[in-house]
This record gives C-alpha cells, structure tokens and sequence, in this order.
C-alpha cells in the first residue's frame, strides 16, 4: 500500500492521510505508519533529501511547509527568547539588569531593551550560551526588549488538534530514525584516529535530520510542547526503542538494541572489574579516611601502575601513581544508566559522540519549554557522572569543556531548579563524588617532610587532567549552584558531603612540592605551577568564596563551627599523615595550603560577620604551632626567592613566588596565610613566635653583638636581604588589618591607594588590580558604583595627552595630594608588589610629591602610619611587640648599624624604627609607671627585667658576653675589670648573657608542650642550655668574650640621630626648648622626612609616654659630646674625594661637549620635535651663510665638516616615499562620513586623483601623446614625496655604514637590503641619500628694479637659455649619485603611476614624472602649511626641506630632454606664432591648446628646463607671462559658467571700452574671450542645457574679481614657494586671507612695491603683455576652436578648477557600537562570506577582509593589496573586532593604537572588556596630521614585515 503512495505527488498524499488520520477508524494512522516504514527505513540514507521532505509535507498535513511554520508560529506562547548561540557569537550582558551573574543578551534584544546608563558590556561568548531575555529567574524584567515583555498567553488562541495531529504521529518515527542512526553508527573510539572519522561521517549524514528538528523548535511554543511530549513518554519509547514494533524490521532493530546496550555498558563511573577490587579492598581497609593510603594494611593494596607517559619527558611524569582504597562513593551514582525515554537517550548519545554542536543547538533550543527544563536538567543530573567521565577520556576535551558549560549554565543558574535537583537526584552527591573520582586517577604519594613516613597523596600537577584544565567545567558548575543559597545550606547541613570535601580539598595540600637545588641548576625547569596555582584558585578557592557568601549572618553560625571543626580535623590528619613533628624539612616549600587556608576564611567570617568567640574556634596551642610553620615556610621562603636563593631551580620558582602574591590569588592565598600567622601569633607565647620567625629566616647566627659572626645556614650576601625580609614579615604581620578590623570600604581603598601609589592606572589596569572575590556572587563587584565612588575619592582623573610626535597616552587615575600625605603606606604596597621594584617606584612618586608641596626636601623615608582599629579578639596580637626577645634584637640591631657592623641597610634601621614605634603606639594597658617600683633588685634577667618596650627603652646593658670567631678583633681585647672575678653571675654589673634564639624557642616549645601534657617541668632545668648552645655546623673556633656596650636603646636611638644627620649633638630635645609639656607636641606632625626625623618621632612619643625616659634624653643629651670616632674623619675625607672627583668628571664632560657640539647644534634643530612652526631659527640647508663662498655641511658618520665637492659629495639623509594623499583630495570642505547603513555610500569620483586621470585621458583622446603629457601634472596618486631629518653625510661614509648594517646580525624593523637606514644621528627612518649640489662661486643676481632690463629683453634671455642644449655632465662621483637617486625615485613607485604615455618607457613619461615630482613636494607643504601662504615665514617643513637639492637632481636630469622648438611653449606664450593649417597632416593629432594646459604645471617645465642656478629676474619673468595665461584661463572658465543673458551682456560692456589701457581692463579682455571663443560651438551646449545650468550666482564686477583670485591664488602659492627654495626669499605673512592675493603678487614681482597693503587689489593690474593683448589672446582662443570637439568636451576641458580642500581622512561616528554592529557581520564585497577579521580603509572606506586566504591575489592578501591601490604602499586600517587601527607602509606595518576609547580614556584592544567606545577626535586628527604630513614611519616604533600576509 505504501509503494504506490510514495508514487503519488506528496501534497496530494498528505492532504488525504491528514484527511484518514481525523477518522476515528484508526486506518489513516496505520496507512501512515507503513509510508512512515518505507520513508524511514532503517536501510535508507538516515537523512536523505527525499525522506526529510516527505516528512515537511506530511507535518504540515497538505500545504507548504512554509505555510504551515507561520500557522504555528502564530500560536506561539513562549515569553522567552532562548535564542542559543555558538562559541565566538557577540551578546551582551548588564549588570544593572542581571539577577545571575551568567546572564546574556543577543544583541537584537540588547538593542531593543531600554540600558542606557546601565553598566553593560560587549562580550564574545567562549562557550556558547543562550539569550535570556523574558527569564525572569535570571534578569529583571526591567530589561526585557518590548518583544519579551511578559505578554498575557490568554490572548493566544489554543492550538487546533489538527494543526499538530500529523506531528504527533509523525515526530516519534523521526526522533527514533534519529536514535537508531546514532546507535548504528556507533564503536568504541580506539586510538585509531579511522575511527574518529567514522563519527564524523556518522554525525555528518544526520545533520539534515537534525536541522529539521531544529527548525521545528523555532516554531515556537506549540511544536516545542508536542516535541516535549514526544521525548519524555516513556510508552512511546518502550514501544519504539526495543524492536518490537514492526515485523519487518524486527532483525536490524534487534541488532541495533544489541549495539545500545553494548554502548551502554561502559557508562558506570567504575567498571565492573575495578568495582569488585575496590569493594575486596574497602572490607580490608574498613573506613579510613580517604587521604590515607591504604597501605596501612598491607603492601597490597596499594595498587600502584605507572603513568601514561604523556609526560615523559617531565620529571612529575614519572612519579608513580597511588589508588586509594575507599569506601565513601554512594553505589547509585556509580552504577550503569538506565533509559526510559527518548530524551535519555537521545543525551546518552550526545555524550557518547562527545556533544557535537548540532545536537547541543537542539537540546538548548527546546528549554524555553518548562516541562523539558525540568526534564532535561534531571536527565543531564543522571548522565552527569558519564559525562565527566567521558570528558577526562576525550582527546578533544577543550571543546567538550565548552560545551558542556553551555548547557550546564543554562541548567543551574535558576535557583529553583537548582534546589529541585539537589533534593530529587542527589546532584551535590554526584558531583563531589564525581570530582573525587576524577582527582583519584592522578594521585602521586606525597613528599613532603617525612619522605619515607608520608602516607599523604597529593595530586600531580603534571597530568594531563590538571596540566589542561579538565575539571573546569565540573567545578564551573559546583560553584555555580554553591551560588544558590539554599543548594549551599544543604552541602553544609550535610556532614558526609562535607568529610568528602574536604578529603578531596586535602589532595591539593602539599601538591607541587618545590626542593631547592643546592649544587647545579636544575635541568629542566617544570612548568606545573601554572596548574597547580589555577586548581587551587577554581577547585578549592572559589568554591570557598561560595559557601563564605552565605556565612555572613548570625544565623548561619552553626555551619560556620562545622566547618571549622571539620578543617581541623583535616589538617590534624594531614599532620598525621605527613608525620610532621614541630621542626619543618629543610629547603623545601609548598605554596598550596588550600586547608589552612579554609580554616583561616572561616575563621575570619566567623569573628568578623557572626561575632562568634574566637577562642572556641581555635585548638590547643600544639595545634596552633603546628599550623603556623608552613604558611611561616612560605613567607621565609619568599624572602629566600628575592635573595636569588633559589637561583638554581630556575625563572618558574620566582613566577611561583609572584604569582602568590598576584590580584587573582592574594586573597585567596598570601592574605589567608599571613591572618592565619597572626591568629597563631595573638595565642602563642610572643618569645616562641619571634624566635621561630627568626630561626625560620635563618638569620639567627646574624643577631650578635659581635662585629663578625658564622653563619651556617646563609651565605653572607644572603644575610642582609634575609634579616630585611625577617623586619619586614614582622611589621607587615603586626601593621596589617584586613582580617583583623578593617570594614569592606577601608580595605577597598587601601588596596586602591597601595596600587595607585606604584604607578598612575588606567580604570582596566585598576579594576584588574585590586583583589576581588573569585566568586562572581559575591557581593562587591568591581566596576559597581560603590568602586567608581571610591576611585573619585581617592584618584583624580589624568584625561589622554596627545602630541602628534608623543606617545598615545590613555586615560590614568592619579592619587591625590592629600592621599600622598595622609593614605599612603608603605606596608600595604610591599604586600602587593608582584615586583619588588614597584616599591621603590612608590618611594620615588612619594618624594616628588615631597618636593613638588614643600613638604620636604631631601630623600624621605617611607612614612609611619597610625594603624586601624584592632578587632579585640585579637589584641594578644600585640604581645609581640612587648617580648623580651624582639626587644634583645632591636637593641642588638641598633647597636650593629650605630657600630657600622656589616651586612646593615637603611631599610633594616627603617623597620626597626617602626617596630618600635608600633610598640610605642600600642603599650599595654597598666600604667607605665609601675616600672619605678621594679628595683635593680628585681634583675632577673640580664638583658632586659620587663617586658614593656617602654621600660626597656631606658634600660641600659653595660656588658654583653658574645661567642665570636677566633679572628675578630673583639677578642684581643682585655675583659673589663669589673667582669674579671666573675663572668657567669654577674647580674650586679648588667652582663648579659650570649643570647641564643633557637635555644630559646625550644625551651619555650619545650614548656607549651608540657603544659599540655599537664606536668610541669621547672624551666630552671632547661635553663642552663642557653649560654652552651652552639649553631649546627658550627667550627670549634668560637670562642667567648665579653663586648662592653654601657647603651640603652635610647642612647643608641640619640646617637644615630646624630649619626644620620651627619652633626655632633644634632639632638636636643624639642621639650627643653618649650617648657610646656611634651603632651601638646603631636609626634605625627612630623610623618613625613628621613631617618632623623623618625628618630625624633621616636623621642617625642617615648617621652610622652613615660617620664623615667623623657628624664633618660635629657641625661643622654646633657652628657658631653662623645670624641669625634675616627670614621668621621674618614667620612670628611671620602666627602673631599667625592667633590674633586665631580669637578674631574666635570671637566671631561665639558670637553666631551665641546667635541661634539657642532654634532649637537644640528641635532637639536632640526630632530626634536616635528611640529614646530614657530621654532625661532628655521635651518634652511645649504643657506647658512650667504657671504660664504661655499655652504659647509657637517658629516655625523665621520664628525668632519667641509663643503659638498663633484668627487667627495656630501648628501642629505632623505626617506622616499609613494603618496596618493592629493590624489583623495575632495571639493567640498566637508570630510565624507564613514557608511553606517546600506543606504550610504561613498563615490570616488570626486577625488582630485580621479579627476585629473578623467582629464588626461580625454586630452590623450584629441591631442597629440607628447603634448599632452606636458600639459598636466601626474604624481596625485602614487607620487614621490622626499623628506629629510636635516642631517647630512659623505655618500662613501653612508655606503660603509650600510655595508655594516647588512653585516649586523641584530635583527632589525627596517630591510637594509632595500637600502633602508636610520640616520645615524638621531635614528630617524630613511632610504636614500640625497647629494647637495655644489654651490658655484659667483654672485646669485639680487633683486634688480624692473627698469633695469625690459620685459622684452628678457623673454629673449630665457629663450636663448632654452636654446642652450643640455650639457650631459662629465662623470663625476656626484653625477653618478644624482643618477642614483634619481633610480631610487623612480622605484619608490610603482609602474602603473609613472607610464601615463601610450608608448610605454618614451622619454614623455620620465619628463612628465619628473617634473610632477618637484610639483607633488610643493603641494604637499603647501598642505602642511594649511594650504594658503597667510602665516608665511619657514614653515616647520622647510625647516628640513630638501627641496632645493631635490629641484638640483630633477633639472640636471631634465636639461637632457630637448623640447623641440616648433613645441616650445615658451614662444607660443610670449609671440604671435603662424599658426600652421591643421589640414596639412590629418593623421597626426594637434598640439594641446595653451587654455587646456595646466599652468603650475608649465611653471615646473620651464624653471627646470632653464640651466641652474636661475636668476632671479628670469624666474619673475616667467612667472609674468604664465600669469597673462592663467588669467585668460580664468576669464574663459567663468565665461562658459555665464549664461546666454549674462555672457551677452559682458561681451557688449567690454566693447566700449577699448582704450589704451584695455590690456589690463578685465571687461575688455573678457569681452574679447567670449567673442572669440564664440566662433566655435562652445557656448552651444550652454544653451541647450539652459534650465540646469542656471546659478544662483549674480555677476557682478566684485564676485567677477573675486573667482578670478581664486582661481589664481594656487598658482601663486605653488610660485611663491618655488621662489622661497629658490632663492631663500622669506616669504611675508598676512592676517587676513583675503589678502593673500596681494601679497603674494608683490611677493612675485607682479605688482609694483610702491603699492600700498590697503590699496584694493585688481587682479588685472598684475598683468603685463609682452606683444598685444587681444591678439595673444585671439591666437590662444583660436586654438580652441581650430580643433574640432563636441561643445561639451571642450567645455569639460576648459573650465579648470584648481581648488581642492586639504586632505582628510573618513568622518567616524560618535559610537564605535554603530560601526561594530553594521560591519562585523558584513559579507565580502568579493568573496561574499563573512570575514573573520573584516577591516575597513579610514580612507576611502573600502571594506577588505584581513589576512582573508578567499581574497587572496598573487599571494597578496586584500588589505596589502588595498594598501597599494589606494595609497600607492600606505594604508590605514581599522579592525573591527578589534577597534585598533593598523598603519601598513609598503613591506611593513604597525599596530597604531585606537581612535575610540571608554569612559575612562582607555583603549579595548579586542574588545575585551566590551564596554562601550566613543570616538577620541583628538587622536583622530593626530592619525589624520600623521597620514598627511607622511610621518608613520618617524613616530610609530613597532613595525614589523607583513609578508604580503594582511
């Protein structure tokens, strides 16, 4: 039955099923499915074209497929958007609006939502993802686009069954094609890569049947609701699946159930052979915690297998790995799945095929269907397992990642759902134990302390699972439903997920275990920190910083205390585990302590947000010292890193140690750390910490009185650096609040102040800095409005400087003056360094800010801050400070750097100035005055008898036995007389004993210990040890001796004072002067200065604290002076050295000056800056000084000066270049806008190139070849323009000097081979040498008076100069350098601008380029000066012009070319000619008449045509006669302009007035024009044309004379500049533009100087006729209309018009989004696709595709290729995804920067940051200034070759 219907025409048969299938009978469905067998057999194509289009007709039950979507379409319901998108796609995502932190637009429902002020921003998605626009569970409706706002469904009419009853039967048969497909096409993916490609195919033949489905989900809610229905009915797929439901094809669906459940059986997270071992071992091993190896029970179980080498070659490769025994995995989640429908199914095989991008498409496209949601997300929880499995298999697991993120974060963003899930599937359950299985599979045992007793693992960093970031989508999606609040009180209520998290925290405790390298540097440098670093940060930190988010309440307490306890109890593990004692292993460190570090935030919270007592957070004090010796390790070990320790382990350890301290990890790391010290440092015994932290420096042995000491475990240049960083530790444990007090805001701004500090920070570079919370959630997030209002208050805006020769500068935030004086602090920007130099960056800033307020003068110290409020819970914090054993340091210390003992510094003396200070400002709370009731009697120690640093101050130590090496010169001294009788118990006399810090330590640790164990041992029987304890390694040569000192810190204080300040007696207490009470002096007046005033500080506030020591300075200062020490002198005398030294040094330097001063003179003029116009001297080159016989130039290879000679030529330094800049020259002074929108567009055709092509051409057309191509001037597009940087050298100097470039093997931005340099003087780009014309020694004739020869008389002598054939010059070195040059013009172009004539390489061609070349250089500066001449003077162009040499080199090279006599124009310019019948030779063309020519172009013809030099008076002659012409050009061009009235009228007024004055009488010879030009047909075509020719213009004698100075003006500009090179005329200057005219005619020698400046200005009284006026005319008009043209060609021909406004680049829009939004998406004009890079010329808005292979031609790509058309080597791009503009200059080019910046001032290189973009007008025009002064190459620094490959 079903044969004859696949016959029929398919819209017949579907009509008439439809029809049998509304039938109650049940025929039409059987009727159905047999065609539905036959179409969908198994044994056909799965997505043949025939099937899927029996399928559309069948749905669509009758009509068009089409038809039948807008039905359905109209009963669409979904509010939701939920257009999905792939990687790469552009969508939007605001802040403002956003509820989930992964909230996106597409940009059509960006656009058409209401953002404006919003904080959003641009983004190009990694993943994928889709819009959520109208989800009202992931943004507010406040957001929505109007199209998504929630329309009521009630007005949609219910979907009619019959619409949809043909799908219903129809999508189950299709669905299940699809399944039996993918089962089919199935196997095992084996390494055999034949295999990957039978996926593909497999994936490839289904995707019609896939695009099918997907269009079926665009239809919207109805079909969306129908396909949901069909996926999760679990009949229909027991029907369908299992085989049982068609004889027919009963055998192939068997087989292929057989391949599902063959497929299916990989699919436990564990295979059945791994489950019966582990379950064999978890009966051994009973329930151990996971972290234990089980090899506690025997060797057997401990099934190590080596490593996969994939990682051979690295050392972590071959650790072995470890299996665990374990027993806490719930069996369900490991178990082999199940399906009980399609969709199941349907995502069994989406994993299986590793989530091709069709199907993900599909699936995310069904979600706005709630029903799927739900459906969906519990499917993907039940697959979760098999999907991160499948994931750690794939080769291909980046974009696996990605994809499953895509769908994932579409899932688990909605809260509800989210907590739907976690309850119903166990979704918290499943992914820690997937996360613990994935990590099980790198384990390594652990080698950290004990190596052979470690029964740790940790994992290995060097896996491929860590090394490439495979867990990330897992824990992307654990952090992300940690993000719902109630998902996160589940994870924390549940005791058992969290004794699993925190066995799979503890993998990461301890991990890349770093050994420091003792003998040789290590072979190969590991780079698995990278991985180590970032698992830490995503897998162990964020998820902190999530579940730290919901413990901010009081109610939440109790989950705060499990979570401690349940840290604790890791770490006592791990200790355990590690078998760690008290004492760390040597020359090891570790920076990951994730558990640490998740006991230290807890604990933060804790006492911070939910006042919970401290102390019953905290364990036993063995506990607490345990804890704090590894975060100790790591700090002493950073010192360790900067002291080039740990030089042999290579560069990585050093990014270890900053990557630690780096934005993105500080808090999570270095702050946890140091507030988990300070925590142990507040409960501990102060004398154990501050000995341990200085054993843990290793800095012990250097704390003796003693001037030499032995170190065993430091090296001496280590010494120094490693007591700095000890002090430093110290103060930045005792100073730092930011877990200890400080609120939220307060950190924000410090964090903002230390980073300001460093360096001013654009807004990015500021927002990247400051450490946010990981966690997205989490409150704070920077760019919020709270960070804007803190940035205003502690920055000012610094807005972008731009210079055209400067550096693009961006925006920058500056701290503010009373930031510096009260915010800054030092500490805070130490913490934050990634470099150490940042530090003394800071310090420099600060002392400009010093300087620049007055403030002080000299070097300044870093200054002392008051410190915030001190949480009570950790006052014990400040016991430290007030411990005898940091006292006996800083007194031992100040008394080495007051004895000058080595190895001290300044910063060592600064921090202990501060830890005193800090002690000062945090005495404890009893009254200092009970220290007078201490008797000596009470000495019970013999250093110090208390513990207050204020007592101690005064207390004076008169002797201090020292153990010193045998050789120090303390030894040979004799022991006081005092000490002799006694030296072991004088305590009356105050000897101290040899202090031993370590000694110390281990008493102290010895009684901790003790009191724990609750027996007491009296500490007088460990007592004794101290004064026998000797270093480890130390030599027997030690030996005893007693140092009198008699100081007490004070006294040592009040001798470095004097010290420092370089004075005797430089101290007198300030209190004494002022009898009042030192209460009223406020110490932190005097914050900022140098050591002294520190010192001061000091005094002040010791005195004001207690009076015993206010009496100790007075008694200190009233004791007579100490005798001068005899370094003083040495000091005196080093001073004495110092200066005589200087003045030597001065002398040389002014010697060397001298030497190089001519060198510098010229430097200094003409290469500073390329903008200068009013520079006070213009260094014209060659015209220093006209009295001279000969110009001399200095040569800056060689340094000898001399003049330029025919043998040894002296040349300029000169960079060539091709230029179409004149050639986009337009009419209208309006720049073109940039098109935004198919409507605009932009027309070439007005260009000044195009229009001079167009009138070359049509001359070519009627006149003879030769003629024409002296009658316009080419070099508009493609032209040659030479500039120079002014310096000069001997061409034989320059060519050695390029023969050892090409020899240098430094590789170099420029192409030596094409002759390429930089000037060796000021490095400025260049490619050729210009030779300078030797000077002739006779007199250039001064300006004569024009009765000193007539008009006539001249005309003569300029003909007869003509006459004289050109010499071909004698070949000398100097010719041939000319010829060279001329070579290197030639090539700078291409061919195709220079070949204009029809005779390809005729002599024509180089005559034309030649003189257009010397015509091109003047425009051009004529264009940089803006065009007119107003301002005058030397513009800062010919400040460096070559001009001169160049007009040298093109007339010796022109003089060659003879113009024949008959075709000198010179004689049809100044004589009546016969004029020769035109009937003689018909074949051969006329001559171009003298009214077509282009007279600037005549101008260049003839000065370079005369022999040089050319006097002056010749050159005004000249410039006479072409003015006549020129003028009558004029009058012809506005003649045609008239119409038939107005030209009629002229032509009669003109006729009366003939007289003898009517040669300079504009009526007249414009009456006489337009009767003559009359006589031809040129007028006719004016007449035909009459209604469109008509203007507004009213002609009348002033607008008359007006267009006639217009039209003269740039011949005389072109003139007059070619007179001022000429003749070094200074060119005069107006204020006016109409002036111009004027002063420029008398500048020309065309008006008579008697004439006065207010005088009004007749054009025609500039002229002056050599024959009779009417006649020259008659005969210039007559060879117009001799040639027969159509009117209108003469017309065109004819009306010249030589003005073009100046050059400009394409008018940008304000917004940088209109250009991004029309272009990127914009398909090749050539190629028709879409770019990937699409780029855009700013100059004629072409848009090319970048580097595109499509448009490739000749191995040219586009841009390149554009680069060349349009700015004959010059091209100026800008990127559209990328908002950068590139320069590309002939074989190289350059990143220029950006013209649209944010906010902020700032540049978004690639769009990174997305924000919005408004164009900078003011780096616009410095693009612009560079593009037309031809300066890329001179400012811009970074080029590279592009290979023709842009």
């Amino acid at each position: 039955m079903a044969l004859p219907l696949l016959r029929r025409d398919k819209r017949t048969v579907a009509a008439s099923l439809k029809a049998e299938c509304s039938r109650p009978d049940g025929r039409g469905v059987q009727l159905l499915s047999e065609l539905l067998d036959n179409v969908l057999s198994p044994k056909r194509p799965a997505a043949e074209a025939e099937a899927i289009e029996w399928c559309k007709w069948l749905m669509a039950g009758g009509e068009s497929f089409d038809d039948f979507c807008k039905t359905v379409r109209a009963y669409d319901d979904a509010t939701l958007c939920g257009l999905v998108w792939t990687a790469n796609f552009v969508a939007y995502r605001c802040r403002t609006c956003g509820i989930s932190p992964c909230m996106s637009l597409c940009a059509e429902c960006f656009n058409a939502g209401e953002h404006t002020g919003h904080d959003f921003n641009m983004f190009r998605s990694q993943a994928g993802g889709a819009c959520d626009c109208g989800d009202s569970s992931v943004m507010r409706d406040s957001g929505f686009c109007k199209r998504h706002r929630s329309t009521s469904s009630s007005r949609i009419p219910s979907v009619p069954n019959e619409l949809m009853m043909m799908s219903e039967h129809i999508l189950p048969r299709v669905i299940l094609r699809l399944v039996q497909h993918l089962r089919d096409g199935y196997s095992e993916p084996v390494s055999d890569p034949s295999t990957e490609r039978d996926l593909q195919k497999t994936l490839q033949q289904m995707e019609p049947l896939i695009s099918l489905l997907e269009d079926l989900t665009k239809m919207g809610g109805a079909m969306r609701s129908i396909l949901t229905r069909v996926l999760g009915n679990h009949q229909i797929y027991k029907d369908l699946s299992t085989g049982d439901f068609c004889n027919g094809e009963k055998t192939f669906a068997k087989k292929n159930y057989d391949k599902y459940l063959a497929a299916l059986k990989g699919s436990g997270l564990v295979s059945s052979e791994e489950r019966s071992v582990t379950s064999v071992l978890d009966q051994m091993a009973g329930a151990s915690n996971v972290t234990i190896l089980g090899a506690t029970t025997g060797a057997g179980q401990m099934d190590s297998s080596d490593e996969e080498e994939q990682d051979g070659s690295q050392g972590v490769g071959k650790r072995k790995r470890v299996k665990l025994c374990n027993s806490t995995k719930d069996p369900s989640i490991m178990d082999i799945l199940k399906h009980k429908c399609f969709l199941e199914e349907i995502l069994f095989w989406t994993v299986k095929y590793e989530f091709p991008q069709k199907m993900v498409t599909f699936l995310l496209n069904m979600l706005p269907d709630q029903d799927y949601k739900i459906a969906f997300t519990k499917t993907f929880v039940q697959h979760y397992a098999f999907i991160m499995k499948t994931l750690i298999k794939s080769h291909e697991s980046d974009t696996m990642s990605n994809r499953i993120v895509h769908i994932s974060v579409q899932l688990f963003s909605n809260e509800e759902l989210a907590r739907q899930v976690t309850e119903e599937c166990q979704l918290l359950e499943i992914m820690v134990t997937v996360l613990l299985y994935m990590m099980e599979s790198c384990l390594v045992k652990s080698e950290l302390q004990d190596e052979e007793n470690n029964f740790h693992v940790v994992v290995n960093c060097g896996e491929p699972l860590l090394k490439n970031n495979t867990y990330w989508p897992l824990v992307s999606d654990f952090i992300n439903i940690l993000s719902h609040q109630s998902v996160a009180k589940r994870f924390l209520e549940d005791q058992g997920l969290l004794q699993m998290w925190m066995n799979f925290v503890s993998f990461f405790q301890g991990m890349n275990l770093n050994k420091r390298e003792l003998n040789e540097h290590v072979e190969f440098e590991s780079q698995t920190y990278y991985a180590a670093f970032a698992a830490e940060l995503e897998a162990c930190a964020q998820p902190m910083w999530g579940l730290l988010t919901h413990c901010k309440v009081k109610e939440m307490e109790e989950y705060t205390r499990t979570v401690v306890r349940y840290c604790l109890d890791a770490l006592q593990d791990w200790f355990d585990a590690i078998n760690f004692v008290d004492e760390p292993a040597p020359n090891q460190v570790t920076f990951h302590l994730p558990l640490h570090r998740y006991y230290a935030m807890f604990l933060s919270k804790a006492v911070r947000c939910q006042q919970l007592d401290l102390d019953s957070l905290l364990p036993d004090q063995e506990m607490l010292m345990k804890m704090m010796v590894h975060p100790l390790q790591i700090q002493a070990s950073l010192s360790e890193i900067h002291s080039n320790m740990w030089v042999r382990n290579g560069l990585q350890i050093k990014g270890q140690a900053m990557t630690y301290v780096q934005s993105h990890f500080c808090n999570s790391m270095i702050d946890p750390d140091i507030f988990l010290l300070q925590v142990c440092a507040s409960r501990l015994d102060p004398d154990y910490f501050v000995s341990s932290v200085f054993e843990r420096f290793k800095v012990v042995d250097l704390l003796t009185m003693a001037s030499q000491h032995q170190n065993g475990a430091l090296d001496p240049e280590h010494e120094r650096s490693m007591l700095e960083g000890a002090l430093t530790f110290l103060v930045l444990l005792l100073s730092l609040r930011i877990h200890l007090g400080m609120t939220d805001d307060e950190i924000l701004r410090a964090e903002m102040v230390a980073q300001l500090c460093m360096s001013d920070r654009t807004h990015s570079t500021l927002l990247d800095l400051i450490p946010e919370n990981p966690n997205p959630k989490s409150g704070i997030i920077p760019g919020s409005y709270y960070f804007e209002n803190m940035l205003s208050a502690v920055a000012d805006f610094k807005a972008p400087v731009f210079e055209p020769g400067g550096s693009m500068q961006q925006g920058m935030y500056t701290p503010k003056a009373d930031v510096w004086d009260l915010e800054f602090d030092p500490i805070m920007v130490i913490l934050r360094t990634v470099y150490r130099r940042d530090v003394q960056s800071a310090m420099d800033r600060y002392m400009g800010f010093l300087k620049q307020t007055g403030k002080f003068d000299g070097n300044p110290w870093p200054p002392y801050r008051e410190r915030a409020f001190l949480n009570p819970s950790y006052k014990g914090l400040m016991r430290i400070l007030h411990c005898k054993t940091l006292h006996i340091v800083l007194f031992t210390l100040l008394y080495k750097i007051s004895m000058d003992h080595q190895n001290m510094s300044e910063h060592i003396l600064c921090m202990v100035l501060n830890l005193i200070e800090l002690g000062l400002d945090n005495l404890p709370e009893e009254t200092i005055e009970e220290e007078e009731m201490f008797g000596e009697e009470r000495c019970s120690d013999s250093w110090f008898h208390a513990t207050n640093i204020g007592t101690n101050l005064h207390h004076v130590i008169n002797h201090v036995r020292v153990r010193v090496p045998e050789t120090a010169p303390e030894v040979t001294r004799e022991p006081p007389a005092s000490t002799s009788s006694d030296t072991t118990g004088a305590q009356s006399s105050n000897t101290a004993q040899v202090f031993s810090l370590v000694a110390e330590r281990r008493r102290k640790f010895q009684e901790i210990i003790n009191r724990n164990n609750s027996s007491t041992i009296h500490t007088a029987d460990v007592r004794p040890k101290t004064s026998k304890w000797t270093a480890p390694n130390s030599t027997p040569q030690l030996t005893t001796t007693i140092l009198e000192v008699r100081e007490s810190m004070l006294s040592l204080l009040i001798k470095l004072h004097h010290k420092l300040s370089g004075k005797q007696n430089s101290y007198y207490p300030c209190w004494l002067e002022d009898s009042e009470s030192t209460s009223r002096l406020d110490p932190m007046q005097q914050i900022h200065g140098d050591g002294t005033t520190a010192v001061e500080r000091i005094l002040i506030k010791t005195a004001a604290r207690s009076r015993q020591n206010k009496f100790s300075i007075e008694e200190i200062c009233r004791k007579v002076a100490p005798p001068t020490p005899p370094k003083k002198n040495i000091s005196d005398k080093k001073a004495l050295d110092k200066e005589e030294r200087r003045q030597k040094a001065r002398e040389r330097q002014q010697k060397l000056l001298a030497e190089f001063a001519s060198r510098q003179k010229s430097f200094m003029e003409t290469a500073m800056d390329l903008e200068s116009p009013d520079s006070d001297v213009a260094m014209d080159i060659g015209s220093s000084e006209r009295q001279d016989s000969e110009t001399v130039y200095d040569c800056v290879i060689c340094g000898q000066s001399g003049p330029s000679t025919e043998e040894r030529p002296t040349g300029l330094v000169v960079l060539l270049q091709a230029s179409s800049v004149l050639g986009h020259r337009r009419r209208s002074t309006e720049p073109k806008k940039l098109p935004t929108s198919d409507e605009e567009q932009i027309y070439p055709e007005d260009t000044c190139g195009t229009a001079y092509d167009v009138r070359i051409t049509d001359l070519q057309r009627h006149f003879k070849d030769s003629s024409c191509l002296q009658s316009i001037s080419i070099g508009w597009e493609g032209g040659v323009y030479v500039q120079t940087c002014g310096h000069t050298l001997h061409i034989d100097c320059h060519k050695s000097y390029m023969e050892s470039l090409r020899n240098d093997q430094v590789l170099q931005s420029f192409s030596v081979d094409k002759g390429e340099f930089t000037c060796p003087l000021c490095r400025q780009f260049a490619n050729s040498v210009l030779p300078c014309y030797p000077e002739k020694n006779e007199e250039k004739s001064l300006w004569l008076p024009y009765n000193n020869k007539t008009m006539q008389v001249l005309i003569r002598e300029v003909e007869e100069q003509q006459e004289q054939l050109g010499m071909f010059p004698s070949v000398t070195n100097l010719s041939k350098e000319m010829e060279s040059v001329m070579k290197d013009i030639r090539s700078t172009t291409q061919k195709k601008y220079i070949d204009y004539g029809k005779i390809p390489g005729s002599p024509d061609n180089d005559f034309l380029f030649m003189y257009s070349v010397a015509r091109l250089n003047l425009e051009l500066e004529l264009v940089h000066r803006g065009g007119n001449l107003c301002l005058g003077g030397a513009s800062a162009t010919s400040k460096r012009s070559c001009l001169n040499q160049l007009l040298h080199v093109l007339a010796m090279h022109m003089r060659l070319f003879r113009i024949d006599s008959a075709y000198n124009p010179w004689a049809r310019l100044t004589r009546l000619t016969q004029v020769i019948d035109s009937g003689i030779c018909d074949d051969e063309k006329p001559d171009v008449p003298l009214l077509y020519r282009d007279v600037p172009s005549l101008l260049m013809i003839l000065v370079l045509t005369m022999p040089q030099e050319l006097h002056k008076e010749h050159f005004t002659c000249i410039v006479k006669v072409l003015y006549n012409l020129l003028y009558t050009q004029a009058l012809a061009t506005l003649s045609v302009k008239f119409n038939e009235d107005e030209r009629e009228a002229w032509k009669n007024s003109g006729k009366l007035q003939i007289t003898g004055s009517s040669e300079k009488s504009c009526e007249v010879l414009l009456s006489h024009i337009i009767s003559e030009l009359s006589k031809g047909k040129i007028y006719c075509a004016n007449n035909t044309d009459q209604p469109s020719m008509i203007t507004t213009t009213i002609w009348s004698p002033q607008t008359l004379e007006y267009s006639i100075q217009q039209f003269c003006l740039p011949f005389f500009r072109t003139a007059s500049l070619l007179q001022h090179h000429l003749f070094s005329d200074d060119l005069p200057s107006c204020q006016q533009t109409e002036e111009e005219f004027g002063m420029l005619a008398s500048f020309l020698g065309l008006l008579p100087s008697s004439l006065h400046s207010n005088d009004e200005i007749n054009s025609s009284s500039c002229l002056e006729w050599p024959v009779a006026a009417l006649d020259i005319v008659s005969q210039w008009c007559s060879e117009v209309t001799s040639v027969e043209l159509h009117s209108e060609q003469v017309m065109n021909l004819l009306v010249q018009d030589p003005q073009w406004s100046l050059p400009c680049l394409l008018q940008l829009p304000e917004n940088y989004n209109t250009i991004f939004q029309y272009y990127h998406r914009k398909a090749c004009t050539h190629c028709s696709k879409v770019p990937k890079d699409p780029a855009l010329c700013l100059v004629c808005g072409t848009f090319v595709c970048l580097k595109g292979q499509c448009c490739k031609q000749q191995s040219y790509c586009e841009c390149v290729l554009h680069s060349q058309n349009c700015g004959a080597g010059t091209g100026i791009f800008l990127l559209i995804n990328a908002s950068v503009i590139i320069v590309i200059r002939g074989h190289r080019f350059c990143v220029w920067g950006s013209a649209y910046l944010d906010t902020h001032g700032e540049e978004d290189r690639d769009l990174r940051r997305g924000k919005p973009l408004y164009l900078c007008s003011e780096r616009y025009k410095v693009l612009e200034q560079q593009w037309v002064t031809h300066t890329f190459d001179h400012i811009n620094k970074r080029w590279g070759p592009h290979y023709n490959g842009l």
